[in-house]
């Protein structure tokens, strides 16, 4: 394996052993697929945080599969669960794998959205830290004028990552921050512009309405802006995140989600959920805390890790 595989088996550990050694238990305790069976299967999904409308729509599709197809044991069971995982976090439908922005949009602007305390900043940092490694000329804009510090702490990410930043004093307007960034960007000739905003609770208005506005503001300045708004959540904040889903895509048009702190919760389920039913795509994920931890999520390498356990004769015979 890879290292960079080897950090993604590693990080989903405590998810994986919350849902899916649970899987491979019930499968060495029973030898058919029942109703016990699957609902101690439903039991798993839920307590891995899957969600309750994410776990009725697995549990229905393996009933179906195991009706219509030759799914009889419980040694089938992780297979077809690995299986039905997979198609679930499949929302491109032309089934490609992995993200990169498109040729011909330059620069390419990024607006970064998402609650305190949920990695924004840093996500930001090591976002210009990804891009800059792939060759692109990166420039950063520090809207998020609210919070005592985040310049400072968004300057020495620039620092570390080697890229341009855009401030402005605390407490300026964070749409005036959004307009020079990015027409920095266009004088420099920038390839990705990462525009960070403040942390703000889904639930209040006024500060999504001044989201919106910031942007409305990139728009203005550079037609057809942003071109992705990435919302950042905490893997760890269980079912309060799809509500942070909905609040954000309301006000900022939210088109892809980045994952953090995956390593440090059993509730990874949330990704399930969030592509479920949202039909939103996992843009990356991060499994760790280095500059080198957030990876682009791939759905073939997350199931493959997500159930990475040993075979099950090798469960037998140990």
């Amino acid at each position: 394996m890879d290292s960079m595989f080897d950090k993604l088996t590693n990080g989903l550990a405590r998810t994986r052993e919350a849902l899916v050694s649970k899987l491979q238990r019930l499968v060495l305790a029973k030898r058919t697929i029942d109703d016990d069976v699957l609902e101690q299967v439903e039991e798993a999904l839920l307590a891995g945080d899957v969600g309750v409308q994410t776990t009725n729509a697995l549990v229905e599709n393996i009933k179906r599969r195991v009706r219509d197809e030759p799914f009889t044991t419980t040694s089938e069971l992780l297979t077809l669960m690995k299986n039905e995982v997979g198609l679930m976090l499949r929302v491109d439908e032309s089934g490609e794998e992995g993200w990169s922005i498109p040729a011909g949009q330059r620069p390419f602007v990024f607006l970064i959205v998402g609650i305190n305390g949920a990695g924004k900043t840093t996500t930001v940092g090591k976002l210009a830290h990804e891009f800059r490694q792939k060759g692109f000329k990166v420039l950063i804009g520090a809207a998020d004028t609210f919070r005592a510090a985040a310049n400072e702490q968004l300057a020495v990410w620039a620092e570390r990552a080697g890229v341009a930043i855009v401030q402005q004093r605390q407490g300026a307007d964070p749409g005036s921050v959004a307009f020079d960034a990015v027409s920095s960007a266009v004088a420099q000739q920038s390839d990705v512009v990462l525009i960070d905003t403040a942390g703000r609770l889904h639930t209040k208005t006024n500060l999504m309405e001044e989201l919106r506005k910031v942007r409305r503001v990139i728009g203005k300045r550079l037609p057809g802006a942003p071109h992705e708004v990435l919302l950042v959540l905490d893997a760890g904040g269980g079912q309060n995140g799809l509500q942070q889903v909905r609040e954000f895509s309301e006000a900022s048009g939210v088109t892809g989600l980045i994952l953090t702190k995956l390593d440090g919760t059993a509730k990874g389920g949330i990704v399930l959920a969030a592509c479920h039913e949202f039909k939103l795509p996992v843009r990356y994920i991060g499994v760790g805390e280095g500059i080198d931890d957030l990876q682009p999520f791939r759905q073939t390498a997350f199931v493959d890790a997500l159930f990475s356990f040993p075979s099950l004769s090798e469960k037998l015979e140990s």
